[in-house]
């Protein structure tokens, strides 16, 4: 019989199998033997290890606390791909020392120095045919002894040397740029330069460009405050927004309104100069003159440093809502006011201007800074914006309700809602028991004696609904007597309301004291 090979091999595998399983005989002597190796190959192993400890730590260097934080630049390796493929070499240690400006992330800022108002250059974006009007706004912030600017016109017009304005030049040429845009004006292109334009003057020792129209009031000595906040030597594009929310989706809300004026760091003007006739070339499609400027801002990478003090005021009618609860912020500059009612009543708006110039020459920190404070007597709560009005409401109103805007004002879209804006706002009150009395500024000074400013503020004399509440009636009174320190150093310090006191309440008159908050002092009743 044949057998197959599959029966070949197992009989193979059976054999191997029997004789591996074979005992192996193992003597009393070697079983003695294996442990004794074994313990003397731990104590080997032990004995290694030790000495080579030793010698490891007695040759280390001493340790160096930057060891982690400061590289070791000789150390350090740089590969750059050749035209070949193949790395360099390692670089020489003295190649950091003769490169340092190119490679060390650790350079010295120049210092930043105190910004004045001498440093500050103004341009101003004016036209021809509303000049007459609109110069007597910037004579009412200008100082012509003080301050360097230039007023920038599309066309020469008759202007005196002694008016107290800056110097007026006109805008260069801007015909063979393109613009698309069939709702706006031409005139865009114009004066989205003028920051470049007044850098080519060649001005010396300038350390911010300040934007602005003609018909902007600036409060100079806050302007100030503001940019000693940043480094002048930095990339800085400072304003703030509109009012409207609807203005700031159609436009941005990365875009500082020119209106409401911004300002540009020397260094990053220089920047702008550089690129920005051929940005303007790639946005021929955009409306106005703001974002023209915020487009090239982005292609530089610089944001929009928000600063609510700059006030755009894209609304119509009333300011009273805005001005009498005034962000906790230097008050920076004011615009639209051939839009808007005069800020005070009966009573022109240059003539109105003018009243408001009293307060700010004497504490300029404190213009337009609202207080909340309550007479708990007669538990009326009262609102005191500095230097502007005084309102009293019947009853208790928490801050938190007082401190966000009246609605006496109109969106920039006539016909849009509440919801429009692009703050907290509170509607108008209705019941007349509720509708506050209204005491604006008539007059105010600074007793030096005192080193303390008093102002007055009287009623404003209309009409009111009889309220048949039973509680003491604000009617009564016909003045609200402020007293406040000035405190030229107030945004050196955190941001935070002044405290306001009711000292007494005697016949037609109130007497009220502000300033800064006492330890554990809060605004309640």
């Amino acid at each position: 019989m044949k057998v197959n090979q599959k029966d070949s091999e197992k009989l193979l595998w059976d054999q191997m199998r029997s004789s591996s399983c074979k005992a192996i005989p193992v003597t009393g002597s070697q079983n003695r033997a294996l442990p004794k190796l074994l313990l003397w190959l731990i104590l080997f192993v032990s004995a290694t290890y030790v000495v080579y400890t030793l010698k490891l730590v007695g040759s280390s260097r001493a340790c160096d606390d930057d060891i982690f934080s400061k590289p070791n630049r000789k150390s350090v390796l740089i590969h750059s791909s050749s035209t070949s493929g193949k790395p360099n070499s390692t670089i020489p240690s003295n190649y950091f020392l003769q490169n340092q400006t190119m490679f060390s992330s650790e350079k010295i800022p120049k210092t930043h120095q105190k910004t004045e108002l001498k440093d500050i250059v103004f341009g101003i974006a004016a036209s021809a045919k509303l000049w007459e009007k609109r110069k007597n706004y910037i004579k009412l912030w200008w100082k012509p002894e003080e301050m360097r600017g230039i007023v920038w016109l599309d066309k020469p017009v008759n202007n005196s040397k002694n008016e107290g304005l800056p110097p007026i030049k006109i805008s260069g040429n801007t015909s063979h740029f393109a613009y698309k845009n069939r709702q706006g004006h031409r005139s865009a292109i114009r004066i989205s330069r003028i920051v470049s334009e007044t850098l080519r003057l060649g001005m010396e020792n300038v350390k911010w460009f300040v934007m602005g129209d003609d018909d902007t009031v600036f409060a100079i000595e806050n302007l100030v405050r503001i940019l000693n906040k940043y480094d002048h030597n930095q990339f800085y594009y400072i304003g703030s927004l509109s009012e409207s929310h609807l203005q700031n989706i159609y436009f941005s809300y990365s875009m500082a309104y020119g209106g409401g004026g911004f300002a540009i760091s020397y260094p990053l003007a220089k920047a702008l100069d550089k690129m920005q006739d051929q940005c303007i070339q790639r946005y021929p499609g955009l409306y106005g003159s703001d974002d023209r400027m915020q487009a090239c801002m982005a292609e530089l990478g610089v944001p929009l440093t928000k600063e609510l003090g700059f006030h755009q005021y894209d609304v119509y009618g009333n300011l009273f809502g805005l001005l009498a609860a005034h962000p906790v912020t230097p008050l920076v500059s004011l615009h639209h006011l051939d839009v808007v009612e005069p800020i005070f009543p009966n009573v022109t708006r240059l003539q109105a201007l003018q009243r408001l110039k009293l307060p700010m020459k004497i504490d300029s920190a404190g213009l337009m800074q609202q207080s909340i404070c309550y007479d708990k007597a007669r538990s009326w709560t009262v609102s005191v914006s500095w230097g502007f009005a005084i309102q009293i409401f019947r009853g208790v109103l928490s801050p938190r309700e007082i401190e966000m805007p009246s609605r006496t004002f109109l969106n920039w879209y006539r016909r849009a809602d509440y919801t429009a804006y692009a703050f907290n706002t509170r509607p108008v009150m209705r019941n007349p028991c509720q509708k506050p009395f209204v005491y604006y500024l008539s007059w105010a000074r600074l007793d030096s004696v005192k080193i303390q400013s008093v102002s007055e503020y009287t009623r404003h004399q209309v009409p009111y609904l009889e309220c048949h509440w039973k509680m003491a009636d604000p009617a009564e009174l016909d003045r609200v007597v402020v007293y406040k320190k000035p405190d030229p150093h107030l945004w050196d310090r955190s941001p935070r309301r002044n405290c306001c006191r009711v000292l007494n309440t005697k016949g037609k008159s109130m007497v009220v004291d502000v300033g800064v908050c006492r330890e554990d002092e809060v605004s309640e009743v």
